[in-house]
């Protein structure tokens, strides 16, 4: 339930504490006092959105802050789930800065709108005039057949198989048209494939190959080069073998009647055996070089190959024409695989809609056995509130198309008149009708789902008189059920209340602000009495409210 609402530098609140209690609160005040803020401030706390434009001062921040009671009502899981600390009161606080930045917090820890709101579900309902719309939505009254059916763990199990239905359906509409759009390609792609896996590439052929070619292109500059260097080496008459042996013997005869000359003549022995092991392999390389047109011609076939294959798929190397390959085998493999994917994710959209619908049905099957209690309680409640004639009649029919919430097509149909068949309600339901019938409604809800705390605004739009006290009856009822906080300008519901708050404007020299005071008993009488006669209060009037409170 809710137990506080702290308000602070919110539209014409500059600061304001509220208690409320268990049971039927009643908050009254003239048109234009503040009503409407209070909800707006509470709407806050329940996650609706936000701006500067809230501020009274814009020079500050605007808190707004509730505190609910909520031991009982399973909320452990859910706030363990968000990381949050569980107490058996808790504490949703809004803050907006004068840029309209807004920031959440649940027992003080940040938490997002979207856990406000899921929070707020469970916590609280806010009935305003313009949600009497609702009656004509197919989820809301859905909703009201669902809180009076017990489903045990059967809509959860339906609404796993559901959402995997949809994500196979969805899973097999993008495969089939991948599989067209593939299949479209699939010639192209085996085609390039193929080319590329007959040249048979291998990833570092192409730095050997162009090694190869430019030795096999300048074959006689590099004979020419190696026939030199034997000239140079071993010519008979001026070579550099011959002129280092002569050499080695001047140093050879020096060594032996000067010491220093021992050194450098191992040195030169060293040199010139480096240098005839050089000139043999000069002679080897020779010997083997010889011009092979042949295998020019095929290092120029293959490189060419390999350009034309780099220029057409725009790369710069093998290994990249490598993994082209690879992409195009993948790509193959996808398409030839296509078919056996399409019927195994085939097979399991056809599982899961078979459960799907095994599992709707007997939802439905649920829903149509609830159907005749709620036709029975609302018309009962709606021929309590002044309607002898009315008929109530649930329309439930089978759908061939699923949903989150199952295969049902619902309508509420409704009559007041003894002469008209039932109809649409937003065809037919007047204004008051409306209120009435979201009355009976919203208590068949606040049964189903065990909600905390519900707050009419203003539901007793259009009625007066005896039909305002019969729902004044039934608003203090329900409120044996749940906290009820109840706005109203009628006099035989508020007096009903187990706590009164009147809602006023106070003058300062500089401003207007709004103010709520919970009533003692002799100012509920005079709250009362000024409801039944306007401002001159009568003591007709105030004899009278002292009746209606006592009733």
């Amino acid at each position: 339930m809710l137990k506080e609402l702290n308000v602070e530098n919110y539209a014409l609140i500059d600061k304001l504490n509220i208690s409320f209690s268990e049971g039927m609160s009643i908050i009254t005040g003239e048109t234009g006092a503040g009503k409407s803020i209070l909800l707006g401030a509470l709407s806050l706390v329940l996650g609706s959105r936000a701006d500067s434009s809230v501020l009274k001062n814009t020079g500050r921040n605007c808190i707004v802050e509730g505190v609910f009671h909520i031991e009982g009502y399973g909320l452990e899981s859910f706030l363990e789930e968000n990381d949050i600390d569980y107490a058996s009161d808790l504490i949703i606080r809004r803050t907006i800065n004068p840029a309209g930045k807004s920031r959440a917090f649940v027992n003080d820890i940040p938490v997002n709108a979207a856990i406000i709101k899921d929070i707020s579900h469970r916590l609280l309902d806010i009935h305003s005039q313009h949600q009497n719309l609702l009656l004509s939505s197919s989820k809301f009254q859905l909703s009201v057949i669902d809180a009076v059916t017990e489903f045990g763990s059967l809509k959860d199990e339906y609404l796993k198989y559901f959402n995997t239905y949809r994500s196979e359906e969805k899973k097999l509409e993008d495969l089939l048209a991948r599989s067209a759009r593939a299949k479209e390609d699939y010639g192209y792609i085996k085609f390039q494939f193929e080319q590329l896996q007959q040249t048979n590439l291998k990833a570092d052929e192409q730095d050997g190959l162009e090694i190869e070619i430019r030795e096999l292109s300048s074959i006689d500059e590099i004979k020419s080069g190696y026939e030199k260097l034997t000239a140079l080496m071993s010519n008979e008459e001026i070579s550099v073998i011959n002129m280092l042996k002569e050499a080695e013997n001047v140093l050879g005869k020096l060594s032996k009647i000067h010491s220093s000359s021992g050194e450098l003549f191992g040195r030169l022995k060293d040199i010139l055996v480096e240098i005839k092991d050089i000139g043999e392999e000069v002679n080897r390389i020779n010997g083997s070089l010889e011009i092979n047109p042949e295998r020019l011609s095929a290092v120029e076939s293959r490189l060419n190959v390999i350009y034309d294959l780099q220029q057409k798929h725009r790369v710069a190397t093998v290994s990249e024409l490598l993994d082209i390959q690879e992409k195009y085998g993948r790509s193959l493999s996808e398409i030839e695989d296509f078919d056996e994917t399409i019927s195994k994710t085939q097979k399991a959209v056809n599982e899961n809609l078979a459960k799907v619908r095994e599992l709707s049905a007997r939802i439905s099957a649920l829903r149509q056995k609830s159907v005749p209690p709620v036709e029975k309680h609302v018309s009962e409640l709606l021929k309590l509130l002044g309607m002898p004639n009315v008929v109530f009649k649930v329309e439930l029919t089978r759908s061939e198309h699923f949903s989150s919430d199952g295969a049902d097509n619902i309508t509420f149909l409704f009559s007041a008149n003894r002469d008209m068949p039932p109809k649409e309600i937003s065809k037919v339901a007047s204004g008051g009708e409306m209120s009435r019938l979201m009355l009976a409604l919203k208590s068949l809800l606040v049964k189903g789902i065990n909600l905390p705390t519900i707050i009419f605004d203003e539901i007793d739009t259009g009625v007066s008189g005896e039909v305002a006290d019969k729902m004044g009856n039934i608003i203090k009822e329900l409120s044996k059920k749940a906290q009820v906080i109840n706005i109203t300008h009628l006099p035989q519901i508020a007096a009903k209340g187990n706590t009164h708050y009147l809602v006023y404007k106070e003058d300062t020299a500089s401003s207007t602000h709004t103010r709520v005071r919970r009533l003692d008993s002799d100012e509920r009488v005079m709250e009362i009495a000024k409801m039944l006669s306007g401002s001159k209060i009568t003591d007709a009037a105030i004899e009278h409210a002292k009746n209606l409170m006592s009733l």
